[in-house]
């Protein structure tokens, strides 16, 4: 598996790298974008999936960056029946006169059955379409690259990873101890809520833009908390 847009810090996996080595192999490449892959509906983010010819499968979530509710995630499979070979489970009183003329996704499962959660992602698209979906994940961004300057004007603290997407991963100069203490009295206060986590070592705070109500008013009201 590999990951466009890590939990922790929203990396990238080069795919072109770990295509190569899963080809040489025989080995199934799937990817998982399940938060950032909403962002490639923008031309200028999709270097990021640079080498996705090489997938064999693919996964996102728009119910995480694309407005729509839980739960919704999108999956494209390069090749189906690999899928339909593993889970295909036909007794005859499943069966129907209409059978194959359209994929059946029960056999793309365990469960036989699936309520329709393309339906609230296909209202989602024709409600806002793309150029103004464009424009929420374009402002999510920004918000964060906001952020993420404040963090830099202020010595105190340490930008952890490159800002690509809606995410700012900072922490506080010096021990982890200031940053586990800086987050107990954010959290404290309950105006907004952060999550931590840790590479290396190195203990740091998650600030992710996800409202579609957010402005720089609210970026500025969080950073002064």
């Amino acid at each position: 598996v590999a990951t466009l847009g890590t939990t922790s810090t929203c990396a990238f996996d080069n795919l072109d790298e770990i295509g190569d080595v899963c080809q040489e192999s025989d080995v199934w490449l799937h990817i998982d974008a399940a938060y950032a892959g909403s962002s490639f509906i923008c031309p200028e983010y999709r270097y990021l999936m640079k080498g996705i010819e090489k997938a064999d499968s693919f996964n996102f979530n728009p119910h995480k960056w694309l407005l729509v509710n839980f739960d919704c995630s999108a999956m494209w499979l390069k090749q189906p029946r690999w899928i339909v070979d593993a889970f295909n489970v036909d007794p005859l009183y499943l069966k129907y006169d209409q059978q194959g003329s359209a994929p059946d996704y029960r056999h793309w499962q365990i469960p036989l059955g699936r309520r329709f959660r393309a339906l609230k992602l296909w209202f989602v698209l024709r409600l806002y379409g793309i150029e103004n979906l464009q424009k929420f994940i374009r402002q999510h961004i920004s918000l964060a690259h906001y952020f993420e300057k404040l963090c830099g004007e202020d010595e105190r603290f340490e930008v952890v990873e490159e800002v690509l997407m809606g995410l700012v991963c900072f922490r506080l100069k010096g021990d982890n101890d200031m940053s586990e203490a800086l987050l107990r009295r954010i959290n404290g206060r309950g105006k907004i809520h952060l999550v931590p986590s840790k590479i290396d070592d190195s203990y740091f705070l998650r600030f992710a833009i996800c409202s579609r109500f957010s402005e720089e008013s609210d970026i500025k009201e969080s950073w002064e908390e």
